[in-house]
């Protein structure tokens, strides 16, 4: 089963992510550019949320995610049926930082965009995996993806990158690890005989694999799904007042800036033509080195779909620590780039 659900994960992400980002890479490396941004033109005054504005910016949005949306969403329902749950806890079920550091090694390949994750640390967590380990898998597959580095690299520059490097390194297994400190002795970490025992119990239940697959994607799609649509609804009317380019370029616009982009949902890579689209109009480095973490790390949406799988101290951690990564960011990128 463990076989069978690498085998539909590698042939998913070779159709949705690795596939099209090697040739992305290609003309990337050529043109230096990835597309505009998908906040339009920057303007310098701040105008009103539109019904309108919500609705092109969520069609804007889903043309770029929904692949990789739904992807997320069959890989999280089926590594609940798929997957031992013996398997899981020997890897990821720890609260230790070997377990964190496997979930971060884990969300390389998976080049997905927070959104895109979330359902797979949702299905994680279900499965008793611990919560510093799906923090790792979860923040770890937008901030450390090498497809967005080797664009970046391209398009920005190399400090940029390395800036992104280090910090997203430190904020990935950073939270996974004071996560796991913090919810030790309050998770219960299976014993060898539950394991088996549950095993056992999957492995005999009369129920079939499509019924349990559709019991268990039919969970999913009630606990991700409204909140995702409604929050990028919201989030697409706001945009207008969440990046005030009139606030100047000192410690106001930096601290607005972290706080947007914390909040804010883009798809993969999407921050790198923000970013340059800003500098173009002569917004500091200060301000947009704080975007190049907070934009990918975490988002709105992405914390809702979430929401019932992790403790509420451990998302204030998680919340908290992207915006105080971005104000870092903002200060390095500020004296540096």
């Amino acid at each position: 089963m463990v076989f069978v659900f690498l085998l539909l994960a590698a042939a998913g992400l070779m159709y949705v992510k690795w596939w099209p980002y090697y040739h992305k890479a290609l003309t990337v490396s050529d043109t230096h550019s990835i597309g505009k941004s998908i906040l339009g033109e920057p303007v310098t005054h701040a105008g009103r949320p539109t019904w309108n504005g919500a609705v092109d910016y969520a069609v804007l949005y889903f043309k770029s995610v929904w692949k990789a949306a739904v992807l997320g969403l069959l890989l999280g329902s089926l590594l609940q049926v798929l997957i031992p749950v013996r398997w899981l806890h020997r890897l990821f079920g720890k609260s230790n930082f070997a377990s964190v550091l496997c979930g971060g090694i884990v969300s390389l390949p998976g080049m997905m965009c927070t959104c895109c994750a979330a359902p797979i640390a949702v299905g994680l967590r279900r499965k008793n995996v611990s919560a510093g380990s799906a923090l790792a898998f979860w923040i770890g597959n937008p901030l450390l993806n090498p497809a967005t580095l080797v664009f970046m690299a391209f398009v920005l520059s190399w400090k940029f990158t390395v800036l992104r490097i280090v910090l997203g390194i430190l904020l990935t297994f950073g939270v996974g690890y004071i996560a796991n400190r913090m919810m030790r002795g309050q998770e219960t970490e299976m014993m060898p005989d539950m394991l088996v025992s549950d095993a056992a119990a999957m492995e005999s239940t009369s129920a079939s694999f499509w019924s349990r697959w559709m019991k268990s994607l039919g969970k999913m799609l009630l606990q991700v799904v409204p909140a995702y649509f409604i929050a990028v609804l919201v989030l697409g009317a706001m945009k207008v007042w969440l990046f005030p380019l009139s606030a100047g370029s000192g410690i106001i616009m930096v601290l607005l800036f972290a706080v947007a982009g914390t909040l804010f949902v883009i798809p993969t890579a999407a921050e790198i033509p923000i970013i340059q689209s800003f500098m173009a109009i002569g917004i500091a480095a200060g301000p947009v080195s704080a975007l190049l973490l907070t934009l990918p790390a975490i988002s709105l949406p992405s914390l809702l779909m979430v929401s019932r799988s992790f403790p509420r101290k451990i998302l204030l951690l998680v919340l908290a620590s992207v915006i105080a990564t971005g104000v870092v960011s903002a200060i390095i990128g500020s004296l540096w780039i």
